[in-house]
């Protein structure tokens, strides 16, 4: 291991057991692929993200902060240095018709949340599997809902490690994209502004997303939700499909049998074979239509 004396130097910010060495980040994304991270530590708060953002930057350690894992492919090398995990900064708060959720907090967990206070505009999100800072860094949603349509600001670390407050235009929200993401910045928290409904209402809109989930996602199945983003003008899902890929594997890896527009894990997929076949989708869907396809799965690590 390259970086195998920071683990005592990690020691004086964490305890042992919140720091782990040569673990599989199959074991730590939804996708269920990846090989080690060096090490992989679990802060509690701020201050913990903060001073280990300062050691790896003092001691030349690479870094990269992940949350939940839900849209992330980890290949097969594995991650060099740290991988900072934000799952157990998952606060959320509810004041009159906002509500502050920390960067950890589930998206379906702050969707329960607004519904129990009855406060409506945040059910897009219930089934979406990621955390707050996730889906503030790429602007997530779903079902003609997204995150610019509910936020007010955000609580982020900047580049200098200092705790700065973005509002929603500060945070230049666009298609899967933000400042944050290209900045580089650390979201800490998120100020949702929802409307007061009717708890009745709320409800049944949030079964009725969950329905449709279920009967068009391949939720059973390791992914990371849509492989693709949409290009402006079509559906992607549409042209894997008519491009005749519906099924197309390799290895343990594969184009979704129910919605063309995720790539599975069958079971034994490495990141290796994940990835020949989202460039073998994105190869022949250009070959057909002449429609370049990006990835909206964040892809990280070695080979």
């Amino acid at each position: 291991m390259k970086y195998k004396g920071f683990y005592n130097i990690l020691l004086s910010v964490y305890k042992e057991n919140q720091i782990e060495i040569d673990t599989l980040m199959s074991k730590h994304i939804y996708f269920k692929v990846g090989g080690p991270a060096d090490f992989l530590v679990n802060p509690v708060n701020v201050e913990q993200v903060v001073k280990t953002i300062n050691l790896c930057k003092e001691h030349n350690v690479p870094y990269i902060i992940i949350g939940n894992g839900s849209n992330l492919i980890v290949r097969d090398g594995g991650i060099r240095g740290v991988v900072i995990k934000l799952c157990a900064l998952n606060s959320i708060k509810v004041k009159g018709n906002e509500v502050k959720a920390d960067c950890g907090a589930l998206l379906s967990d702050v969707s329960k949340a607004a519904a129990n206070n009855k406060l409506t505009g945040f059910e897009f999100a219930c089934g979406i599997p990621g955390s707050i800072g996730g889906a503030v860094f790429m602007n997530a949603g779903a079902y003609d809902g997204e995150m610019s349509y509910v936020i007010k600001e955000a609580e982020v670390i900047d580049d200098s490690e200092n705790l700065i407050t973005l509002s929603k235009e500060d945070l230049e929200l666009g298609y899967r994209t933000s400042k944050v993401m290209k900045a580089g910045y650390v979201v800490v928290s998120a100020t949702l502004k929802l409307q007061h409904g009717i708890k009745e209402k709320i409800d049944d809109r949030i079964s009725e997303l969950t329905r449709r989930r279920e009967e068009k996602q391949p939720l059973e199945f390791p992914s990371a939700g849509s492989t693709f983003k949409r290009p402006e003008g079509y559906f992607t899902g549409k042209l894997i499909q008519d491009s005749g890929l519906k099924g197309f594997s390799i290895g343990g890896a594969a184009v979704s049998e129910k919605h063309s527009g995720f790539v599975i894990n069958k079971g034994n997929a490495t990141a290796k074979d994940v990835l020949e076949v989202i460039a073998h989708v994105q190869r022949v869907v250009k070959e057909k239509f002449g429609v370049e396809l990006h990835t909206e799965v964040r892809i990280i690590g070695e080979d």
